[in-house]
């Protein structure tokens, strides 16, 4: 493959931040594939380059705020793929549950999309040393399945109208969410609202409304206490299922197939009777691949990587 051509862009990062992490992801990453002996550049700027590979520090979506940084991301993802090219997007680690504040930085890397169904994560053949390798940085212990953990079912909410939910609200959607799981067992359920949820106390009010019976809502800080009461995890499609799958706690979701779990959880609420216990070693490899250090970006170990998927077939 000759060289290749990558830009990253730091004016794609939102203004103001204060994380240290954001220029970092840019910044290094340019590093690594220098270092590798392809040409990139950080682009300082408002405009989008045509270079083989475009590099952008978080997603945009369809209803994205009109805010300039995102208007940057949008136009550097539009460019790329309209081009036939290759677009890197920066989106968070899997594992935060188990390193809180991302103390060994490790961030997770995709080409063209951030869903299974739309990116390529390069891990189709992954190195089995990278998980073993990540599970010891940050003291991550597979707990064996436990068909049988806690006396309740635990709803775990996504965001308010997010994206990811297909811009669902919550309320409803818990409410249909329950009359599901009540053709299926009448243990109690709590639920624990998104911590980033700011309606979350309105949420609180508009189901008491319901007057459903035998569910309470999670007061805990720690997703970890509440995972310790429950028999089973219900969740649409994002990360506490990754968690709680790693904890042995069987999980359902919504929309499986777009999440990161895909193939380690149930699809549907006949599960929380009568789970199966799935093969977690390959699925953990896998996400593994698709997690780089900061570090391992200024090298070009990650880059070193992912070229190998740089150019569409």
């Amino acid at each position: 493959m000759s060289q290749l051509s990558v830009a990253s862009y730091l004016m794609g990062i939102p203004p103001g931040n204060t994380n240290p992490e954001k220029p970092k992801i840019i910044h290094n990453f340019i590093k690594g594939v220098n270092a590798c002996g392809d040409k990139g550049a950080v682009v300082t700027g408002w405009h989008a380059m045509n270079t083989d590979v475009g590099v952008i520090q978080g997603f945009v979506h369809a209803n994205s705020k009109n805010a300039r940084h995102l208007r940057l991301r949008k136009s550097v993802f539009d460019n790329q793929i309209n081009r036939g090219k290759r677009c890197v997007i920066v989106d968070a680690n899997l594992f935060l549950a188990y390193d809180p504040g991302n103390t060994h930085e490790y961030l997770r890397y995709s080409y063209d999309g951030i869903f299974p169904t739309t990116g390529e994560y390069c891990y189709s053949n992954p190195d089995p040393n990278r998980w073993r390798k990540m599970q010891q940085k940050l003291n991550i212990k597979v707990k064996d399945w436990n068909l049988d953990n806690g006396p309740a079912v635990l709803i775990c909410c996504q965001r308010d109208g997010g994206w990811s939910m297909d811009n669902q609200e919550v309320v409803p959607w818990l409410v249909k969410t329950i009359n599901e799981i009540r053709h299926h067992t009448d243990r109690q359920i709590i639920i624990r609202f998104h911590p980033g949820d700011k309606k979350s106390r309105d949420h609180v009010r508009n189901l008491a409304k319901y007057k459903i019976a035998k569910i309470r809502i999670s007061s805990n800080k720690n997703i970890m206490q509440d995972f310790a009461l429950a028999k089973c995890v219900i969740n649409y499609n994002s990360s506490p299922a990754i968690v709680s799958t790693i904890e042995g706690i069987p999980t359902i979701q919504l929309d499986a197939s777009r999440s990161q779990a895909a193939g380690v959880v149930h699809e549907k609420f006949t599960a929380i009777e009568n789970p199966v216990m799935f093969d977690r070693g390959p699925w953990l490899e896998k996400l593994a691949q698709c997690h780089w250090t900061l570090d391992e970006l200024a090298t070009g170990e990650a880059w070193r990587h992912m070229r190998k998927w740089a150019v569409k077939d």
